[in-house]
């Protein structure tokens, strides 16, 4: 039997929760017989693979490798996802430097293929690395299937602290942020940011986050996240915001959206 992951609430509270026992809820999903083949069948197999075409001519190998990075929708665009291999990152028209999802890049980036070394398969640790990875989105993924406002907050607490350790410009980060979609709906919510703020200027969308950042959180700076209770207060903010406007039904929905883009026009 699969593992199901306790939620018995939403919200803050659920979130509380959730982070009170995760550790405890992760290594019983981990323990799943599917997961143990699937990383059983990854660690044994992996290290055969040295080109793009030969992973994703591997179902269950590329099932995984899209898994650990949150991409595992993409599993029938074979084409796709070996292009974006191939490319890899070194060259500025390579496909996923050219993507708005920088979740691609982070995944070309990891599997090494497309230069001038040999490719990250064929390190000894590289299927720790990414087997880590997998189990922990894999988790994500069961709790988004109980709670999807849960799993964009365990997203957002694995990935934002990445982020910061990436040690980039402050304008890196939010456009880091902007481009990974679960991470956005996570600020644009706690925010109170409309998703349609994405058809603006790219530089009046980073305004529009710092703002928000100023506001719910006291300071623009993204190196902020580095503290932990700056983090869980983003979340909280989130997980509240989300659970607010799942409640609400406006009479005119677009009134916020449009009123917000006119200010910042």
């Amino acid at each position: 039997m699969t593992f199901q992951p306790v939620l018995p609430f939403g919200g803050y509270s659920g979130w509380r929760f959730l982070q009170s026992n995760l550790e405890s809820q992760q290594a019983q999903f981990a323990q799943s017989p599917v997961q143990d083949r699937d990383r059983d069948y990854f660690r044994e197999n992996i290290g055969k693979v040295t080109s793009a075409e030969e992973l994703v001519s591997d179902y269950r190998l590329l099932r995984v490798a899209l898994g650990a990075y949150g991409l595992q929708d993409d599993l029938p665009n074979r084409a796709f996802i070996e292009k974006v291999l191939s490319d890899g990152v070194s060259a500025d028209d390579a496909l996923s430097n050219r993507l708005a999802d920088k979740r691609y890049r982070a995944f070309s980036e990891a599997f090494g293929f497309g230069g001038t070394l040999p490719p990250s398969t064929q390190s000894a640790t590289f299927a720790d690395r990414v087997l880590s990875r997998f189990d922990r989105q894999s988790f994500e993924v069961a709790v988004g299937a109980v709670d999807s406002d849960m799993r964009l907050a365990l997203t957002a607490s694995r990935e934002v602290p990445e982020i910061v350790a990436a040690g980039g410009s402050d304008a890196t980060a939010w456009l880091t942020v902007m481009g990974n979609p679960p991470l956005r709906q996570v600020f644009e919510t706690a925010f109170g940011l409309p998703s349609a703020i994405a058809t603006i200027d790219i530089d009046k969308q980073i305004e529009a986050f710092r703002e928000g950042a100023e506001r719910t959180l006291g300071s623009a700076d993204f190196s902020q996240f580095a503290e932990p209770e700056v983090l869980d207060d983003l979340l909280k903010a989130f997980t509240i915001r989300a659970q607010v406007n799942a409640g609400i039904s406006f009479t005119t929905p677009g009134a916020t959206a449009i009123t917000l883009l006119q200010n910042l026009a």
